[in-house]
């Protein structure tokens, strides 16, 4: 480890610097308006002898669908914003993470508050938008004394920016990584399966009332069996159909990401299994191109940073999909045209070889964004999964901070000038 000198001649590299040494960690809670009891976690930079230009500014980072805060710490994202001074408060969204439906529960039996209307996963994409985003963002705000602060998301997350952007005027500047504007527009198998969607869903509702149905005729049978025990004949067979423990009733509500995440952690546990993965991936990249990323780092990502996520989300991606719309269905708002509202400062940066959020899928927010600063950048070499814990997460780090040292810049100024295009 290098020893640092009150003033040094060279600034040290991020890789030489110790992570812990960077920041102060803490973690703060976030009301929603409709009951929920969110988490954020802060990563405080501590001042460091070298230059950082973007000191104390503060980040919203939000993760993307099925994920929780380590989509942003499993790899080196976030020491690498430290570096730069980036004050930064990681949300978790309803139901993942810290921000889980077990602590709503915990504050209920301990407090007494009303347990949330939408508990049992209950919850869709206008519930992160119109309550979890807005109360985070506020939180932020409050706890750094800040009018604005400045967002980024990847994935689900940006996407949520997007939303949020068009309808308020509470950021300073966002950031999306690998989050597309017209969701599915180049991925062909995606599209497909948004149109499968709903005869898959009833299918599985129909398989689902059959099996619950003969739970309740067994619950039928096990309550006879309770008076039949008397009787010599067929007393033994009672006594076992009373004792038999009583099926759940199954539930379709659920996505259950976190258990396939980890089951594709453990197909890729051996270092075969995983080199055989890299094989396949130079002629199918799917959401992580292995070459980028290391393969601790993805399997930690697979068996740490996955969360259950309910139907009502995958249902709604499929509904706009389909439609080719992004809007909430609560409000009426609709993403696209807010897009032209959208002034502040912003960067949109994805994977060129990433199906979800590709120049043909991001294209539209750039087109239609009055932003006078904007960036729209593929990494290359990169799909989706990598882009916050791969090995290119540096350049997306300097793009992070080269936005936020320009809104720092103009702070205060009216937008007079053309947009400049980088």
């Amino acid at each position: 480890m290098r020893v640092l000198t009150e003033h040094p001649l060279k600034p040290p590299t991020v890789d030489e610097l110790d992570f812990k040494a960077l920041y102060k960690k803490s973690e703060y809670d976030v009301d929603t308006a409709d009951g929920w009891q969110l988490k954020v976690t802060r990563y405080q930079p501590r001042p460091q002898p070298f230059e950082q230009p973007v000191l104390d500014e503060p980040l919203l980072l939000v993760h993307g669908f099925s994920q929780n805060r380590h989509a942003w710490t499993a790899g080196q994202f976030v020491k690498n914003l430290l570096y730069f001074g980036v004050d930064i408060h990681i949300l978790e969204l309803r139901g993942h993470g810290k921000s889980s439906v077990a602590l709503q529960r915990e504050r209920h039996e301990k407090l007494g508050t009303p347990l949330p209307k939408d508990l049992a996963y209950d919850w869709d994409l206008d519930s992160y938008l119109l309550y979890d985003i807005p109360a985070a963002i506020e939180a932020v705000k409050q706890v750094t004394g800040r009018e604005k602060v400045f967002y980024c998301g990847h994935s689900m997350g940006g996407i949520l920016g997007y939303g949020h952007a068009g309808m308020h005027d509470d950021l300073e500047g966002l950031i999306t990584i690998g989050s597309p504007s017209e969701l599915g527009s180049d991925f062909f198998v995606l599209r497909i399966l948004a149109h499968l969607e709903p005869a898959l869903t009833t299918g599985v509702d129909a398989l689902l009332l059959g099996i619950n149905a003969s739970g309740v005729a067994r619950r039928g049978l096990q309550k006879a069996a309770g008076v039949l025990r008397s009787l010599p004949a067929v007393g033994a067979l009672a006594s076992r159909l009373a004792d038999a423990p009583s099926p759940r009733k199954l539930s379709h509500k659920i996505i259950p990401m976190d258990a396939v995440l980890k089951l594709f952690e453990k197909a890729l546990s051996s270092e075969k299994a995983y080199r055989r993965y890299q094989s396949l991936s130079r002629y199918l990249v799917l959401l992580s191109n292995p070459d980028r990323v290391t393969a601790d780092d993805i399997r930690w990502l697979l068996r740490n940073g996955g969360e259950k996520e309910p139907r009502k989300v995958l249902v709604q991606f499929s509904r706009w999909i389909r439609r080719g719309e992004m809007r909430c269905y609560r409000t009426g708002y609709d993403f696209h045209q807010g897009f032209g509202r959208i002034q502040i400062p912003m960067a949109i940066i994805f994977g060129d070889m990433d199906k979800l959020a590709s120049v043909k899928s991001t294209r539209r927010i750039y087109r239609a964004a009055k932003s006078e600063y904007l960036l729209w950048r593929p990494v290359k070499g990169n799909s989706h999964l990598e882009l916050t814990m791969g090995h290119d997460i540096r350049q997306i780090c300097y793009d992070v901070k080269n936005l936020i040292a320009y809104a720092k810049e103009h702070r205060g100024r009216e937008p007079s000038l053309p947009r400049v295009d980088h």
